[in-house]
């Protein structure tokens, strides 16, 4: 048996490998490294792709998120909420930008964000939400929009984790994660479903103004060289980066479809113990598997971790610590009772390997192992 990894980004490289020496080589002989025409193009490819007006592309998804702040003129002192059970990115930027994060508890079923406790946060200075569509599928983007108009507040999608999923409207409509709010943000870490060679990023919106204003900010707040329009940022996604991508992206359903097949095959093995809670997904989305994270139910979850690292079983916790217990971002306002789904999700969930190049025997090796270990 193949050895496992956690994702295999090796057997996926080698199935596209010709294509993707042969852009590289290209990009590296044309010498068009910063906002060539494979940046240009992959932004058009991209806009197709989500039926979005503008894609601006970037360096991290990180910066993306901070860009999108920035374009929507979100001011020191504002306050913008978040999940607190997620990557620590998506309330550095907010911090960074002297805003204020406030943090909300998220469901147990879903991981994502909590309308409930998303309303009960809402104050007068609250001028933005954050929903994080975690693990790879959407937050309750329709009541998060409700929230928005009756408050008259931003959205700015964090969608790092579920780039190609569908968000499925109550009128039976669906438009891609991303898309939805005033602005949607992504990552191409290698590891993501959409994931390039190195670091990269993108910014959405249907928006034609905030685009303007944006992609001004992408290029050091240029819009003619050496003309400096808006306070901006260093952040480009350089083109063999984006050569890569434009190879991945019309094969991104088929990515995303290999990971329900593998997640399917999980969910059937694991359906009858009691003491594993398979991943839930809603009904108003669909589910791009990310990551593949199960809770357990009456068993130790660090010993079940390090049972399958003795069984040469890649895995992961996401997340150990909350992001309100985080010495970065620690707040007295902040009250245990506020998170208690996430405080017992941090001692509950734990990653299974997941990507898009599952071979039956590996998967049925790490059932094998679960399942002695449950049984």
């Amino acid at each position: 048996m193949k050895k496992i990894q956690m994702v295999d980004l090796q057997s996926q490289y080698q199935k596209i490998q010709p294509q993707v020496d042969k852009v590289i080589l290209e990009v590296v002989s044309s010498a068009a490294f910063i906002n060539g025409p494979e940046v240009k193009n992959f932004q058009t490819e991209l806009e197709k792709y989500l039926q979005v007006k503008h894609v601006i592309p970037c360096a991290n998804g990180t910066d993306a998120l901070q860009i999108a702040m920035m374009g929507l003129g979100l001011e020191q002192g504002d306050e913008v909420i978040t999940a607190d059970f997620t990557f620590a990115a998506t309330v550095e930027v907010i911090a960074l930008l002297k805003l204020t994060p406030v943090l909300v508890d998220v469901d147990a079923d879903t991981f994502n964000m909590n309308i409930d406790a998303l309303k009960k946060a809402i104050t007068p200075k609250t001028k933005a939400i954050v929903p994080v569509h975690l693990f790879g599928q959407c937050a309750n983007l329709e009541a998060i929009l409700e929230v928005a108009k009756e408050n008259n507040l931003f959205i700015i999608e964090d969608n790092a984790q579920a780039i190609g999923a569908d968000y499925i409207f109550k009128d039976g409509t669906s438009k891609k994660a991303g898309t939805i709010g005033n602005v949607g943000t992504t990552s191409f870490f290698p590891s993501k479903n959409l994931g390039c060679y190195g670091d990269g990023g993108a910014i959405f919106t249907n928006d034609d103004d905030l685009a303007h204003t944006i992609r001004g900010m992408v290029n050091h707040g240029m819009y003619k060289r050496y003309y400096h329009e808006v306070v901006g940022v260093n952040s480009r996604l350089d083109s063999i980066q984006a050569a890569v991508l434009r190879i991945k992206l019309p094969i991104l359903d088929n990515y995303c479809n290999a990971r329900r097949t593998a997640a399917e095959y999980y969910n059937d093995a694991f359906a009858s113990i009691d003491k594993i809670i398979t991943p839930i997904t809603s009904a108003f989305t669909t589910h791009v598997f990310h990551q593949y994270t199960l809770r357990v139910n009456g068993i130790d979850r660090n010993a079940l971790h390090q049972h399958l690292l003795d069984n040469e079983i890649p895995n992961a916790i996401y997340y150990p610590v909350p992001l309100h217990l985080q010495k970065a971002y620690a707040d007295s306002r902040y009250n245990e009772d506020d998170f208690k789904v996430t405080n017992e999700l941090i001692d509950t969930v734990i990653s299974l390997p997941m990507h898009t190049e599952f071979e039956k025997e590996q998967q049925d090796y790490i059932i094998k192992t679960i399942l002695d270990f449950v049984k």
